[in-house]
């Protein structure tokens, strides 16, 4: 095949849809043909570039300013972003990899698209590398062509095009662009691949790529099939959101296989964009928490994502649950605001006839938290009790009893976040009360 502009017709659609398309743009052949390339195709006024300084390489700053003559040459809007990689742990690449997709982030919006020049061979390596992680078909199916990032999508218009392909686009049309060095430096995963495994692989079975990308489609297809049985899995096993989080029912989970069960718990947490538990994880999940005596508190916990159970129920948590809200101090509440609280979750008001919380004119409302010993009657029970007990009864998250707000008018406690409004203050008939909401971020 030979490549030209017009292969970018296939995407038109995505192309003209878009408010802005953006290119991830680091001055190398494959970003510059695609620059080049969708330049000639859609026309300068709709496309941006984005170079993304890592500040890694002594050549970096030139590379900018190449970026920035080859932008001005096509009459391109660049944007520059400098950028600090910290490995911690994880790795240069993929710490580089991760500032970069945060700067592409920061750009797109729900009409914008970003254009990222992976191509044929990337795909390959892309597999290979994976493979040799022990990956599962998600990631053995490759980059997708398109995917949702941040508010906007990501687009992989060259995925099927080879960089031989991309580099005689650049010699016909006389394009200039910079090498990485550090592409040779075989320390990195990628690069070893690159020069040590697929050559000899190439030599072998002149056709490997198409091979690779033939098992790469069977895989996204068995993961498309996989997600479907996944997605009836959880309407069947009753997901309800939580003020925290999400919960489904443990008995409606014991009734699928272990298969099922691990499928479910990484699809779960795919479908409220959290990490996915890894092996370690499900396995704890099912070996040690489902089987947990009623009366434990078992947890498991993995990239910041939490799982615990609490009366039946699995619970999905998306940030640490634990709140020391004994140290917290007294917070002033205008009852109508909203207010953001210490652990980010919020308090809202909608004022409601007959309904919700009476403050009396000038009484100074206050948010406190629980230190031991609290009690209160909630409106239409029959005595007072301890919030302890209290919690109990109305299945209160055993997570959430430090980190629940009390809303105490002139000093006396008068409700309990949106669990319940204490006698002596809940609207009459009458009146318009203030009805709260508790909620976190999702």
């Amino acid at each position: 095949m030979t490549f030209t502009s017009d292969y970018l017709a296939s995407f038109s659609p995505k192309l003209h849809r878009a408010r802005r398309c953006y290119v991830g743009y680091s001055g190398g052949l494959d970003s510059h043909v695609l620059l080049h390339a969708l330049v000639t195709f859609l026309g300068p006024q709709v496309v941006s570039a984005i170079h993304v300084n890592h500040q890694l390489s002594l050549n970096a700053d030139r590379w900018q300013q190449h970026c920035e003559e080859r932008c001005f040459d096509l009459g391109v809007e660049l944007l520059v972003e400098k950028v600090m990689v910290k490995s911690e742990g994880q790795g240069l690449e993929d710490a580089a990899r991760a500032a970069r997709y945060a700067v592409f982030e920061k750009y797109l919006d729900p009409s914008s698209l970003l254009l990222l020049a992976h191509h044929a061979n990337d795909q390959v390596e892309t597999v290979l590398y994976r493979l040799l992680r022990g990956s599962g078909p998600r990631g053995l199916a490759g980059m997708p062509i398109s995917r949702a990032l941040g508010s906007g999508e990501l687009l992989r218009p060259l995925l099927n095009v080879t960089r031989g392909e991309l580099q005689a686009y650049a010699e016909q049309h006389e394009l200039v662009w910079v090498d990485d060095e550090s592409n040779d430096e075989t320390i990195f995963d990628r690069n070893f691949i690159r020069h040590h495994l697929v050559p000899p692989m190439a030599k072998r079975w002149p056709d490997y790529a198409s091979r690779i990308a033939h098992s790469a489609s069977l895989c996204r297809d068995n993961d498309l099939l996989v997600a479907m049985l996944a997605a009836q899995d959880l309407i069947a096993v009753h997901e309800r959101p939580e003020h925290l989080g999400w919960s489904v029912s443990g008995d409606a989970l014991q009734n699928l296989d272990n298969l099922r069960r691990a499928n479910l718990l990484r699809h779960w947490s795919g479908q409220h964009q959290l990490p996915l538990p890894g092996h370690r994880a499900v396995d704890a999940i099912l070996h040690e928490l489902l089987p947990a005596r009623e009366d434990a508190e078992p947890l498991v916990s993995w990239a910041g994502v939490q799982m615990r159970r609490f009366q039946r129920r699995l619970y999905l948590l998306p940030l640490g649950a634990d709140f020391p809200g004994e140290n917290a101090a007294t917070i002033s509440w205008q009852p109508l605001d909203c207010l953001v609280l210490p652990d980010n979750s919020r308090l809202e008001v909608s004022i409601v006839p007959g309904r919700g919380l009476v403050i009396p004119d000038n009484a100074a409302v206050e948010i406190r938290y629980r230190q031991g010993g609290e009690r209160c009657k909630p409106q239409g029970r029959s005595g007072s009790n301890t919030l302890k007990k209290l919690f109990l009864e109305y299945g209160l998250e055993p997570w959430l009893r430090n980190r629940v707000p009390l809303i105490y008018v002139d000093g006396v406690l008068a409700a309990v976040a949106d669990l319940w409004v204490c006698e002596g203050f809940s609207a009459l008939p009458e009146q318009s009360g203030a009805v709260i909401e508790w909620s976190f971020p999702e």
